[in-house]
């Protein structure tokens, strides 16, 4: 098949090579679904290699290849011995190319795009050695990335359709019951043929069936017991393989935890001037920096998740809800003087301590696996669904309010620049994770005060997607937009890129505006104290003037001086800059005239290596430095600015309180008033939430348990009937704007007749 065989044509027989083949493995090579190396076991390969670092130049190694996997020691016992290991790098997907024309000189990348350098030593200067290098390699990163790559259990879905270890060892035990009794019937039966006066009378054509039976009979029984030998063998053999994975897995998993500490005291160590507490020699440190040349290089593992919930709902009766206006409140408390509704202020219980608990306890057992099928303790939530999450991007909607009160274009976009950084605002020293939504699950919020009123619902479950729709009360702008994260697990931190896209619609002045939001990342997942950061750039569009503003969130860096940090400029459609624009997405935005900003940028860049110094003189005074770079900083405004917009400060309580902002604070608010009129559908009605809400840890995760065997059965259900799941408030279709597809809103939702509803609590 290297060569080009053809393994479609049939023999005389009309059968195909793949009807033949004896064994999975030569079937799954006739399939094509095997990879160039993998037919077989890789043998290992090791030598003598130069490898260059960054800090020391080259330094001569043992390396070996074994297992899909390249090591490097420092002599060839100690790798004989596999003790003292200075590195390794898993070879899925990795590309071996000869560097330039000398053929000593060769690189790998990797499939975190981490790059090493390799030449053959002095003792090998043949192109003979760097060529069997080059084969050992490909043929050991085939081997990794097919065995690697395979989905052996795509879903929860399909894995509950498996039998379970305890089912079929019963049916194996029933089976040998079963071949017991049967011998002793054949047996009998023998007996009974062999006697002259049971078998006198009976015709001779069928005494000889009976005794051609009787045989029969007794070879299948035969048979069967050898199976059911050879499966108890086949227990015992699979028992001690799983004995042995797990554990690799416990020590995979011990390493990365290692590695995760190690390589936070080095990030300290950098940063503080502070000699690293850990294991590791001065060599050993610098060639783990030099392991890569890109700063993500720490990368072990990657995966794409959502945050959707693992079941779906099933379909109910129907619940037709009285109706209510749109200037009617939403309020759960008395109304104020001016008769603005007065919100809580509080949740009615403060959060539970997380210091006895560890998110990596959690993840270390689900390493290789979607996070999405990761089962989290409610411990590690927050009392808000994802769709509430979502509805946090209104809390600044006052700035579409000065959008539309703007009269000219360059002032429509500053507003909505800064729109768009408050809607991650509320992110900041947010680590609880949202309860994830249910497949139909919505959420509804009026609000008189800031004007206007959303809709949000769970529109699918693979890949989990969230929509939702809200508009002004005077109809004066449309905001909707439909999100799905991306997740990625670094080893160290979870990174989420919310996939999707946002709309905003200025209805008096005509004007679409699209963007997407930033990556969020949450560091120290396995050691050090929770944090987050939003990085990436922000493409705000102005689709009826052609005109951008391109805001870069900056990722904090080594030091933390760029840390939530946001800069950027408005252009027009001849990518001429009209305003710069700056500041903190966690503190304030300011708009300046681009010159002056550029003016400034350079001189701020003259005094930088004055500001390390004394950064880094006044860290290393510190006993107990933070995990988080200090961000205390505010932002330094230029004379001549603007100011766009600033958050409100969060109440005293909010530590307490998940860090929640006032906003976030009333969004589960209900009273009995609001049962009456909401879906019943909505968030607010959720156990699970309203139980950790009140502090019952306990009883929400009971909830939460309920709630996942429920969808599971509907699920199950409606693939048993052969019915489709359809979405009640929002359909699929093209952003008028994009052109990509998108969910709009379908309507209807605020006529308040919520018939054939979904029962999913």
């Amino acid at each position: 098949m290297k060569l080009g065989a053809d393994s479609s044509i049939m023999n005389n027989n009309s059968q195909l090579p793949f009807d033949l083949a004896c064994g999975a493995e030569m079937r799954q090579i006739l399939s094509g679904k095997a990879l160039k190396g993998t037919s077989k076991m890789v043998q290992r390969f090791e030598g003598p290699l130069l490898k260059r670092s960054r800090f020391f130049g080259w330094n001569l190694f043992w390396v070996v290849l074994e297992h899909g996997v390249l090591s490097w020691f420092h002599s060839q016992l100690e790798a004989q011995a596999d003790e003292q290991r200075l590195g390794c790098k898993n070879l899925t997907q990795a590309v071996c190319t000869v560097k330039g024309s000398r053929e000593r000189y060769f690189t790998v990348k990797f499939f975190d795009d981490s790059v090493h350098v390799f030449k053959a030593s002095l003792m090998n200067t043949t192109s003979h050695t760097s060529q069997k290098w080059l084969q050992a390699i490909e043929d050991h990163s085939a081997y990794s990335t097919h065995y690697c790559s395979q989905d052996q259990f795509s879903d929860h879905e399909d894995e509950e359709d498996l039998p379970s270890s305890e089912s079929l060892q019963e049916s194996l035990k029933t089976a040998q019951a079963h071949q017991q009794r049967l011998e002793k019937e054949i047996s009998s039966l023998l007996s009974l043929v062999g006697s002259p006066e049971v078998t006198k009378g009976l015709p001779p054509r069928v005494l000889q069936k009976l005794k051609d039976v009787t045989e029969c009979s007794h070879v299948t029984s035969g048979a069967l017991s050898n199976c059911t030998v050879l499966l108890r063998k086949q227990e015992v053999v699979w028992n001690l393989r799983l004995q042995q994975e797990q554990g690799k897995n416990k020590v995979l998993s011990e390493a990365l935890q290692t590695l995760a500490c190690e390589h936070h005291e080095l990030e300290k160590f950098v940063a503080r001037g502070s000699p690293p507490q850990s294991a590791l020699s001065e060599d050993e440190y610098y060639d783990a920096l030099s392991d890569s040349d890109s700063a993500d290089s720490v990368s072990g593992f990657e995966t794409v998740a959502s945050l959707s919930a693992d079941e779906e709902p099933s379909d109910c009766g129907s619940t037709v809800r009285p109706d209510m206006s749109e200037q009617e409140d939403h309020g759960t408390g008395p109304k104020e003087s001016n008769g603005v509704t007065k919100y809580r202020t509080s949740l009615p219980a403060p959060m539970f301590s997380r210091d006895d608990f560890s998110i990596w306890s959690i993840l270390r057992k689900c390493i290789g696996m979607e996070l999405s099928k990761i089962a989290m303790p409610v411990i590690f939530n927050e009392p808000l669904s994802f769709l509430q999450r979502l509805t946090e991007y209104m809390e600044h909607t006052y700035l579409i309010h000065e959008a539309i009160g703007s009269r000219t274009s360059l002032q429509r976009m500053q507003c909505v620049a800064a729109f768009a950084v408050s809607a991650v605002a509320s992110q900041w020293e947010r680590t609880g994770k949202p309860f994830n939504p249910l497949l139909g699950e919505t959420y509804e919020l009026v609000r008189q005060d800031l004007g206007f009123k959303l809709i949000s619902e769970q529109v699918s479950h693979h890949p989990p997607i969230s929509a939702f729709h809200a508009e002004g009360l005077q109809q004066s702008f449309v905001f909707h937009g439909s999100i799905y994260p991306k997740l990625k697990f670094w080893g160290k931190s979870v990174e989420a890129e919310p996939k999707g896209i946002i709309t905003l619609e200025l209805n008096k002045h005509n004007e679409a505006y699209t963007w997407s939001n930033p990556t969020c990342c949450v560091h120290n997942i396995i050691v050090g104290r929770l944090w987050i950061e939003q990085y990436g750039n922000v493409e705000i569009v102005n689709h009826k003037s052609g005109e951008k503003c391109i805001l870069n969130f900056k990722p904090c860096g080594l030091f933390g001086k760029e840390l939530h940090k946001v800069e950027g400029y408005i252009q027009d459609k001849s990518k001429r800059k009209l305003c710069a624009i700056y500041g903190k997405w966690t503190e304030c935005l300011w708009a300046i005239d681009p010159t002056m900003f550029d003016t400034y940028r350079k001189n701020d860049k003259k005094n930088s290596e004055e500001k390390k110094t004394s950064k880094s003189s006044v860290a290393s005074e510190k006993s107990e430095p933070d995990d988080m770079p200090d961000s205390s900083e505010s932002v330094q405004v230029i004379p001549g600015s603007q100011l766009l917009w600033r958050i409100a400060p969060r109440p005293p309580n909010s530590e307490q309180m998940y860090n929640f902002t006032n906003f976030a604070m009333s969004l589960n608010e209900l009273n009995k008033e609001m049962e009456n009129v909401i879906a019943p559908t909505d968030c607010r009605l959720r156990p699970d939430i309203k139980a950790m809400e009140n502090g019952d840890i306990d009883l929400a995760s009971e909830e939460k348990k309920r709630l996942e065997e429920k969808q599971r059965a509907a699920r199950k259900h409606r693939a048993k009937m052969d019915t489709e799941w359809k979405n009640k408030w929002f359909h699929q279709g093209p952003n008028p704007y994009v052109g990509a597809s998108d969910w709009l809103y379908s309507g209807g939702y605020w006529d308040r007749n919520y018939s054939k509803c979904n029962d999913i609590y």
